[in-house]
């Protein structure tokens, strides 16, 4: 299993923690069922009122999909799966607040997860990026949930800067895609702590408001993600291509901002 489950009757928080630290906690198919499994899980559950959502390790939170996951593709252009857009809490009409703790690297495939989530709380090692323009992809749903997250020049740069830069803990909380930057080490203590105060409150309350928050850009964000397998399609390089760029990138070149 590459999602380990935690969840406390006592105080009604459940962890959910992406457990591939080797990996980056990429994510491959059999953690994206996983994930979409767990969520569903705890729509039954009611002993769970409040979710973190988390990493194991040090280095990254999640950098999205594993390259090396293999996705059998539709031979038409008009049709084009994504392994990664059924791995939300949203995405899986789970309505209890989920809250991300991030520590080191959340980048690409990773706001996905981030985008769905209720609020981020940040360890001083998290930096955010995208990589998609640097190896010929199209950063598409990716940046269609950021948007609705940063102000827009904000999103636009990281989204189209691709590996040259990275956004600090620091920079994130000022443009308020994070919440809160913690002491090092303290992001997934801060993170329960939310999720404790939000599970003693009344549940349906709780949950109708996180239905709100989310009602509020539901709509606008379905018409994006109308338009996202079109743009993908015009937009991506052949994937040899990409895996060249990939190939000959050149570590340790970014800036942190």
């Amino acid at each position: 299993m590459s999602v380990d489950i935690t969840a406390d009757k006592d105080t009604g928080v459940a962890v959910v923690t992406l457990n591939r630290p080797e990996r980056l906690n990429a994510i491959d198919l059999a953690t994206a069922a996983e994930l979409a499994d767990a969520w569903r899980a705890f729509r039954f559950d009611d002993s769970v009122r409040a979710l973190v959502l988390t990493g194991a390790g040090e280095r990254a939170f999640c950098t999205g999909i594993d390259r090396d996951a293999v996705v059998p593709q539709p031979g038409s252009p008009y049709m084009q799966d994504d392994p990664l857009l059924g791995i939300g809490p949203k995405s899986n009409d789970l309505w209890k607040p989920v809250i991300a703790a991030v520590r080191g690297m959340a980048c690409g495939g990773a706001f996905y997860l981030l985008g769905e989530c209720d609020f981020l709380i940040a360890d001083p090692t998290a930096e955010f990026f995208d990589p998609h323009t640097t190896y010929g992809m199209v950063s598409a749903y990716e940046s269609m949930l950021m948007a609705r997250r940063m102000p827009a020049g904000e999103a636009a740069r990281m989204m189209l800067m691709g590996t040259a830069e990275r956004i600090s803990a620091r920079r994130a909380h000022e443009v308020g895609l994070v919440s809160e930057v913690t002491e090092p080490g303290a992001d997934l203590a801060a993170a329960l702590h939310c999720a404790g105060v939000l599970a003693d409150s009344p549940p349906a309350a709780v949950q109708g408001t996180v239905r709100a928050l989310w009602t509020a850009r539901e709509d606008a964000l379905a018409r994006s993600f109308a338009q996202a397998p079109h743009l993908i399609a015009l937009g991506n390089l052949p994937p040899a291509e990409q895996t060249e760029l990939f190939r000959t990138r050149r570590a340790g070149t970014h800036r942190v901002r």
